[in-house]
């Protein structure tokens, strides 16, 4: 009888090991570390409020990190960031046909392919965003995977070129779990929440849209 109890012991602490490794590790990971963010520091033109911003048209996102997907997502949220800052909403499609007919070779949504003063009297805005996403990738150690986030803002006065806003963010997140497919499950849905608390800071150090 004492031998088959020392048998189970044994057993039992053979293969519950690695998952009270698991449970640890995590543990300890998740009280040293987590989300976090960098930002440059933020310029604005000085007396921003008398431009009289109102109309912004956020251009297709520059693609640097290559995730199309997460690029689209990032845009959307930029419009309904600016949106909450009292800046109307300009539907995507609206800005990519205009814009389409009178620049039908531009690579990208640069300052020299779309030049402001040119994408506002199409558009009829009063600024112009430019979003670039330099980067966008998640690395898989095992248990732990950090996903890492950075983008650039810059917006521009239509009529003049002037620029008016700029910031960079880099968002960094850190998942844990007790499998590897929990930790990849875990890291595909990182990104829509990522980029929220991105857009989130980002507006932060925007002003108000005119008649706010």
């Amino acid at each position: 009888m004492k031998k088959t109890i020392l048998i189970t012991k044994s057993r039992y602490l053979r293969y519950s090991w690695p998952i009270v490794f698991a449970m640890a590790f995590i543990f300890m990971a998740g009280t040293m570390l987590s989300g976090c963010a960098k930002k440059t520091p933020q310029a604005f033109v000085p007396e921003y409020e008398k431009r009289n911003i109102r109309l912004v048209a956020v251009l297709p996102v520059t693609d640097k990190a290559g995730n199309p997907e997460v690029s689209a997502l990032l845009r959307q949220k930029m419009i309904e960031g600016l949106y909450f800052k009292s800046y109307p909403k300009i539907q995507t499609k609206v800005i990519d046909e205009k814009l389409a007919t009178f620049f039908k070779n531009a690579k990208g949504s640069t300052t020299d392919t779309l030049p402001p003063r040119d994408v506002g009297a199409i558009l009829g805005v009063d600024a112009v965003l430019y979003v670039t996403l330099r980067d966008c990738k998640t690395s898989f150690l095992y248990l732990y995977a950090p996903t890492s986030v950075m983008a650039t803002f810059e917006m521009y006065h239509a009529k003049t070129g002037e620029l008016l806003w700029k910031t960079s963010y880099t968002i960094s997140q850190r998942n844990f779990d007790i499998t590897p497919d929990r930790v990849r499950m875990k890291s595909c849905q990182v990104f829509e929440p990522v980029l929220q608390d991105m857009v989130n800071k980002a507006m932060e150090t925007l002003p108000e849209g005119a008649g706010a």
